[in-house]
């Protein structure tokens, strides 16, 4: 009987359960933690690897395109023209260079604050996205001419009948479009999956 008690418990004796459960779940919880990690690294992972692209890209495209008549890709459909932008997309807002440095420092600060929350892979692939686009661009800001904070975006990739753009931003749009289809899903930065 004793060891029936002991396997089931009893609502008026303490159920030696319950310790092994307290104890499962203060081991559960270590295990949680390094599975956020994991994302966090993913999501790292992703940044660097965007962020490397765009500026090994950019580096071969000014020592070797800039100044030089452009190159056919795929026709003339896509070619690799070098220009640069002091605008955002499609050479908009070139009058506010400083305004985008600071949106793009700002998104990359909220990305890193977000980032311990992060129990959700896709989601850490979205953000990396977005951190190595946006980190991209702003070391353009930063470092290029005509000046600290105000220096022009190096772009290349010229489809026919759109704006010229980089690798940082289209590692910027991809991430987007994740993050708004895993809204729709309804699936959260913390792994929650909520239904609207």
């Amino acid at each position: 009987m004793t060891e029936a008690e002991r396997i089931i418990g009893t609502p008026d004796t303490p159920d030696d359960s319950d310790e092994r459960t307290a104890g499962a779940d203060q081991q559960d919880i270590p295990a949680e933690r390094p599975r956020g990690r994991r994302r966090i690294a993913v999501l790292f992972g992703v940044a660097v690897f965007a962020y490397a692209l765009d500026l090994i890209s950019k580096m071969i495209v000014v020592a070797k395109l800039e100044h030089h008549a452009p190159i056919e890709v795929v026709g003339d459909w896509l070619e690799f023209n070098a220009i640069r932008n002091p605008g955002a997309a499609f050479g908009v807002g070139q009058a506010f260079t400083i305004i985008f440095t600071v949106i793009a420092a700002a998104v990359i600060v909220v990305i890193i604050r977000l980032a311990r929350k992060l129990y959700s892979l896709p989601w850490a692939v979205a953000l990396g996205l977005l951190l190595g686009g946006a980190l991209g661009n702003l070391t353009d800001r930063i470092f290029r001419s005509p000046g600290v904070f105000e220096g022009e975006v190096v772009d290349f990739i010229a489809p026919k009948g759109f704006a010229v753009f980089n690798l940082a931003d289209s590692a910027i749009v991809c991430g987007g479009i994740l993050i708004v289809l895993l809204s729709f899903r309804g699936l959260d930065p913390d792994g929650t999956v909520h239904r609207d």
